[in-house]
């Protein structure tokens, strides 16, 4: 479990399907005492990706619910907010996460998500990771960025907390335009807990 602060800090669960930047970083800021936040679960979708090793140097707990994808999203769905429930978490950051999640009625607007691009475009199924920027560049766009939103039962949907934007440079390729789109990622899921957790305090 990760977290460094004075104040009681809120319980958090991270899921991924990736690298884990985003949780490394997450679980950095908790630690510091820079977001008042307790990681107390990362869940993912497989036991051989790299930010299971970012969870074990962190000492958080990990769970591989499903692991050969044989649930139906309505059953994935109970039993990862079981596991979420079990653990005390009150809010989940989807964080990389390749899988679709039916999201239950108790859980609207406690389920948040980061997006490489500026919903609604290049959103949806299908629309992850570098396909995102392949089609910003093919698309000819001057300017890409991020957006975290609240998950709802729609891919890529749900309303926006935070936006970020980047230039598109025209000597860009996926891999470059990437790299910028993740440093404003860097800012804007922070920024975006921050927003969140200050709506859960006021509720």
């Amino acid at each position: 479990m990760i977290s460094n602060s004075t104040a009681i800090p809120h319980p958090v669960a991270v899921m991924v399907s990736g690298t884990g930047r985003h949780l490394d970083h997450l679980a950095t800021l908790a630690a510091s005492g820079e977001l008042p936040i307790d990681v107390r679960l990362c869940l993912s979708t497989r036991s051989d990706i790299g930010a299971l090793q970012h969870a074990k140097r962190w000492n958080i707990p990990v769970q591989v619910p499903d692991e050969a994808r044989e649930l139906s999203p309505e059953a994935y769905s109970d039993l990862v907010f079981s596991a979420l429930e079990q653990a005390g978490v009150k809010t989940l950051i989807l964080a990389g996460f390749l899988r679709f999640l039916p999201i239950p009625d108790a859980w609207q607007n406690r389920v948040l998500n980061i997006h490489p691009s500026l919903l609604p475009a290049f959103g949806g199924a299908g629309y992850y990771g570098h396909r995102v920027h392949d089609a910003v560049l093919k698309r000819g766009c001057k300017v890409s960025g991020c957006t975290v939103h609240y998950v709802d039962n729609v891919f890529d949907h749900g309303p926006i907390l935070v936006q970020r934007t980047c230039p598109v440079l025209d000597d860009d390729d996926a891999d470059r335009l990437a790299n910028r789109v993740f440093l404003e990622e860097l800012i804007a899921y922070p920024e975006a807990l921050r927003q969140h957790l200050s709506v859960q305090a006021s509720g």
